[in-house]
């Protein structure tokens, strides 16, 4: 079927074109919205800027195609072959992708909110500027992805493979990824505000600069993390693993870091004002120029840490062990 049947079978009122073959068509602006091509041949036609508003696309083959700023909101892709189409611009706002294939897909920029991604494979993707929020990527594999710049504030990210994925200056804003392995992951100026991270597998991974307003790192792994110039105002940390850290210049005011170990870790020039650190291990921790006003030490561990010029004016030391072994009274 070539363009102008289509085109006038469809301005006729006709909607039904399950199984035709499309093969190579331009359709390049075309209205579509409604149309059901289940299980049509599309592979390497030219759909830019088309509008597919509602569309049933369910097992349709649009390999190579071109999708580019494509209308797509609410279209079903249940199951369809997009595997390097390209989709880039495109409106996928509450589409259902469940099952499709999108290895080599184009999606940068692609505005996916509050779309159905369950179990999909972006492993490796290009997903830089991506608009996935309040997205479902239950079971998704994110593996590898680059996801710089994306937005996934409200995403539900249940069981998502997410291993080497690369999410700097990504919107993450009251994400939940308790206890999900992040070993390694650049996090770098993301927005991670009102996020759940407790329990989740941080070992090494970059946070420079990043935003964890009120986030929940209770028993997180932050071994070895770069945390330089944060934000962790009120965040939670209580049991965290922070050892051999690097939270220099980090903003810490009013943190829970009861019970965290922080041995080794780089604090200097890190505010702490009015923080927790009952019961913090700082084992030569390096605290040289931070902000102690009004923290809570008590029965901290600080043996051989470096406090050289830290304002300690109201900090609280009850039962704390100093750098050179003494308990306080």
């Amino acid at each position: 079927m070539n363009r102008e049947t289509l085109l006038q079978r469809y301005a006729a009122g006709e909607r039904n074109f399950r199984g035709v073959n499309l093969i190579g068509a331009d359709l390049e602006r075309a209205n579509l919205s409604g149309v059901d091509l289940t299980g049509a041949s599309l592979a390497s036609a030219n759909l830019g800027r088309a509008n597919l508003v509602g569309a049933n696309l369910t097992d349709t083959f649009l390999y190579a195609t071109n999708l580019t700023y494509a209308r797509l909101n609410q279209a079903n892709l249940t199951n369809a072959d997009l595997t390097k189409a390209n989709l880039q611009g495109a409106s996928l706002v509450r589409a259902c992708l469940k099952g499709a294939k999108l290895s080599g897909a184009i999606l940068a920029a692609v505005n996916l909110f509050a779309s159905d991604l369950q179990e999909v494979n972006l492993c490796g993707g290009d997903l830089r500027g991506i608009n996935l929020r309040s997205a479902n990527l239950r079971h998704a594999n994110l593996n590898w992805a680059n996801l710089s710049g994306a937005r996934l504030s409200g995403a539900v990210l249940e069981g998502t493979l997410l291993r080497g994925v690369r999410l700097s200056e990504a919107f993450l804003n009251g994400i939940d990824l308790q206890g999900v392995d992040l070993d390694g992951v650049n996090f770098s100026h993301a927005k991670l505000n009102g996020a759940n991270l407790s329990g989740a597998k941080l070992t090494a991974a970059n946070f420079n600069g990043s935003q964890l307003r009120v986030a929940n790192l209770t028993r997180a792994n932050l071994h070895a993390a770069d945390l330089t110039e944060a934000d962790l105002s009120k965040a939670e940390l209580t049991e965290a693993n922070l050892s051999k850290a690097n939270l220099s210049q980090t903003v810490l005011t009013g943190a829970d870091l009861t019970g965290a170990n922080l041995n080794a870790a780089i604090l200097r020039g890190a505010n702490l004002i009015r923080a927790s650190l009952q019961g913090a291990y700082l084992w030569s921790a390096k605290v040289n120029g931070a902000n102690l006003q009004n923290t809570n030490l008590t029965k901290a561990s600080l043996r051989g840490a470096d406090l050289q010029d830290a304002d300690q004016t109201g900090a609280v030391w009850t039962a704390a062990v100093l750098p050179d072994g003494q308990v306080h009274p």
